[in-house]
């Protein structure tokens, strides 16, 4: 199974691709969508709409992720990444693919076992889950743990129906 793990943000979207077969995960692919800050919101929005299209054309996922909204102290902060947000969904519903959504915390636990791990923990794990993988940045590496996070969530589903 392929699994598209997505880590929305309207700078910087992270994407990552993993192979799940049984409880084995392989790298596939990962990168960022970075969009001008000196653009207007519409065309940044659409940039991601277009790259995550390209993504999902060019590696066929079958299943995808992508992280919940986390609530900024600045309003206009939290409203810009919801709207990137709205555009993955969109872009992973038009394909047809079933989406989960983690809260950062569940990404978390998931990859590293506590809820409260740091950035550093989480990217430092998804190095040691998917040996010999090159990370395209900060933004990749989250999104690889939602990928993972997804993984496991879909083998446990499986487990117990």
């Amino acid at each position: 199974m392929i699994i598209l793990g997505l880590d929305p943000s309207l700078s910087s979207t992270g994407w990552g691709i993993v192979r799940a077969e049984g409880n084995r995960l392989t790298h596939v692919a990962n990168g960022q969508i970075k969009t001008a800050a000196s653009a207007d919101l519409a065309r940044r929005l659409a940039e991601i709409a277009r790259t995550v299209d390209a993504i999902i054309a060019e590696h066929r996922p079958d299943a995808a992720a992508a992280e919940e909204v986390f609530v900024n102290k600045n309003p206009a902060s939290t409203l810009k990444l919801a709207q990137a947000r709205g555009v993955v969904l969109a872009g992973m519903g038009k394909a047809g693919l079933d989406v989960g959504e983690y809260a950062p915390s569940l990404v978390k636990k998931a990859v590293v076992g506590t809820g409260g791990a740091s950035k550093d923990q989480v990217h430092s794990m998804v190095g040691l889950l998917l040996p010999g993988v090159r990370i395209a940045g900060e933004d990749a590496a989250d999104a690889l743990a939602v990928a993972i996070t997804h993984a496991h969530h879909l083998a446990t589903a499986r487990r117990l129906g």
